[in-house]
């Protein structure tokens, strides 16, 4: 059974998807239009009340470290990426360089970047947390808008955006 919830945050209602083993998806609404939930999906809030929790907590300024149990569906390289990024603690952003070299692929900045483009389950798995290697922002799925609001969120200054993967200065 997949199970789907929405939760209201600041930036509008992210889809939240449950499956067997976990969280699967959330999504952001694409500009302010809600995301459509699959019909095979089961409406169930009381399965994603942990997930709604932990969601508000975090835009509330109460939540630094989530519990949720995961389980994105990837390739087994986008899989390392995703389990770099958990790793990534709540105000520090690293660039794409060293994601790379910490799943063991020192000069694959690009392929790092294509995973984290794939990520389902943002904020979560904060892939907000990369930037580029100059501190400039970089791509993000939702929009760099979305990614600014969640650094400035967590206290990080960030800089003009660019949509180059930079490498190591």
């Amino acid at each position: 059974m997949v199970a789907y919830a929405y939760i209201s945050t600041p930036l509008g209602e992210l889809l939240a998807v449950h499956g067997k083993n976990g969280l699967i998806e959330l999504q952001f609404p694409t500009n302010t239009t809600k995301v459509s939930a699959n019909p095979q999906w089961i409406k169930d809030p009381t399965i994603l009340k942990k997930t709604s929790d932990e969601i508000q907590a975090y835009f509330n300024g109460e939540l630094q470290e989530f519990s949720i149990a995961l389980d994105p569906q990837g390739t087994p390289f986008q899989k390392s990426v995703w389990r770099a990024l958990k790793k990534i603690p709540f105000g520090i952003t690293v660039s794409y360089k060293s994601v790379a070299k910490e799943v063991g692929n020192p000069k694959g900045c690009r392929a790092v970047g294509g995973a984290i483009g794939k990520n389902p389950i943002p904020i979560i798995i904060p892939c907000h947390r990369v930037i580029g290697s100059d501190g400039s922002l970089t791509g993000f799925s939702s929009g760099l808008d979305i990614k600014r609001y969640l650094l400035n969120l967590e206290g990080v200054k960030v800089l003009s955006s660019s949509s180059s993967c930079h490498s190591s200065r």
